[in-house]
């Protein structure tokens, strides 16, 4: 199988259950945080909204700087306050993630792409090891979202398995 089919499958499939888990973000609820330690609810769930754009970012750049010296970060993006707004913004991330795929190639896809901190190389790997561990990173956060959920007396839906509010399964 092509790498790009693989990815493409597991973004189809990993999407579905995302739109699930942001559906049931509750609103007016955005500064909630379990622990003083803890991303509050509304960061959460828009960073959970927009991972699979990192995908296209991994197919386009070779690098991104998550602390770049110059101070210059990615910037702050308009809050979304509704389930409705991560949805929305969710199916264009993945929109974004599929077009980007549909117009690379495997052989772009095992070339090299490195993280950086300050300038310094943190991680270094081919493209589709970044992507494949992208799925693993959203579905630790997901899995955050749905304990921020159950506290939030929010039915947690069925992801890889019933739960015990939803057993579509």
């Amino acid at each position: 199988m092509k790498l790009t089919s693989m990815i493409l499958e597991e973004l189809d499939r990993e999407s579905e259950l995302t739109r699930r888990a942001l559906m049931g973000v509750p609103e007016g609820k955005n500064d909630w945080k379990p622990h003083p330690k803890s991303m509050p609810l509304g960061q959460l769930a828009q960073m959970i909204a927009t991972m699979p754009s990192w995908i296209a970012m991994m197919v386009k750049q070779d690098e991104i700087d998550i602390k770049p010296t110059n101070g210059n970060g990615n910037g702050a993006s308009r809050q979304m306050n509704s389930a409705k707004e991560l949805i929305e913004a969710h199916d264009k991330a993945v929109e974004e993630a599929r077009k980007a795929l549909s117009k690379t190639t495997d052989k772009h896809l095992q070339t090299t792409w490195r993280l950086l901190e300050g300038g310094d190389v943190a991680q270094e790997n081919p493209r589709y090891t970044f992507i494949m561990d992208n799925f693993g990173h959203l579905a630790h956060h997901r899995g955050q979202l749905t304990v921020y959920l159950r506290m939030n007396d929010v039915q947690v839906p069925a992801i890889y398995g019933p739960s015990a509010d939803d057993h579509r399964f």
